[in-house]
């Protein structure tokens, strides 16, 4: 167990050291606050479809499919359940502050920080859970997180269906159900985009992360807590939830780890576009990510012992 503990922590580590690098450019002035959209815009719409289209090169079986299909039930489930369980919170706060946190406690990093982690810590034969995960995430992010964040006359199908992840998603399984493999030319540069996703977007959470207030972050309670509900209640409610239905120890893990990860960086973004909090959606995304170095390894191990992948 404590050889697993390492291995997770030097993992997550890892994912750390590259937001530094990111945090080191944008405070040394070398990454400014115009070139941190462009790369986020690179990242959405190139590298993470590409990183998604290169996940699903797979040989189609029925127990894969079969295995896809549960995972995907799993999700949808446990995202109902998310959502019914932040109603209450936050309800004494102003209404723009308590629709931020609602959002923050319920929505992870799952496609920028999840993925990358674990395809660092579970292999690549496990991304095939985070895949249909985030899936499942940019369903509920899209439709229910805007009809969180701005109200039923904001939700709409075609932006639920119509943005990078999904139509990478798409494409991917359009390959994969129909048995086509890329020719190797573009099989490669599909490949080498998509490795991109995890160097990229740990760079740009670092640069993000550096222009935050980080004595009024620590100073707030309200942030606290939901980051305490976000990286702690989370995942325990999760483990505990899954352990009597006994999925497989890579299912498990993922769900566990993905249920884990800090706050979405979309938070600060639907604040902005939907009227909403907008300083303290920054605020949590920021706090929630620094202290997840912490929480991530101690519940991939927990998941681990519970799976009995350990």
């Amino acid at each position: 167990m404590a050889e697993y503990l390492l291995m997770v922590a030097s993992q997550v580590g890892t994912v750390f050291l590259m937001m530094a690098v990111g945090f080191g450019l944008a405070r040394g002035g070398k990454l400014n606050p115009l070139g941190i959209p462009q790369l986020t815009n690179l990242l959405l719409n190139a590298v993470l479809p590409c990183m998604l289209i290169d996940s699903l090169q797979l040989e189609r079986t029925p127990e894969l499919m079969g295995a896809m299909g549960y995972a995907a039930l799993l999700a949808a489930v446990l995202y109902v359940l998310y959502c019914l369980l932040v109603v209450p919170l936050f309800r004494r706060q102003p209404g723009p502050t308590c629709k931020a946190l609602q959002f923050g406690v319920l929505y992870g990093n799952v496609g920028f920080m999840g993925i990358p982690l674990v395809q660092m810590v579970l292999g690549d034969h496990a991304m095939i859970f985070g895949v249909i995960n985030l899936v499942v995430f940019n369903v509920f992010n899209w439709s229910h997180g805007v009809l969180l964040m701005g109200g039923k006359e904001q939700v709409s199908l075609k932006q639920a269906v119509v943005n990078p992840g999904i139509l990478g998603i798409l494409a991917g399984l359009t390959f994969f159900l129909g048995g086509i493999t890329l020719p190797p030319m573009v099989g490669n540069a599909v490949d080498f985009l998509g490795s991109m996703n995890t160097p990229l977007a740990m760079v740009i959470i670092g640069a993000q992360m550096a222009s935050a207030d980080w004595v009024s972050t620590f100073r707030d309670k309200n942030i606290l807590a939901a980051a305490a509900l976000k990286l702690l209640a989370m995942p325990l409610l999760t483990a505990l939830l899954l352990c009597p239905i006994h999925p497989e120890p890579d299912l498990y893990c993922t769900l566990v780890i993905l249920s884990g990860v800090p706050t979405a960086s979309i938070t600060a973004m639907f604040a902005q576009r939907y009227g909403q909090d907008v300083n303290r959606s920054a605020q949590m995304v920021t706090l929630s990510t620094l202290c997840s170095i912490v929480t991530l390894p101690c519940f991939g191990v927990l998941a681990a012992v519970l799976s009995g992948g350990v």
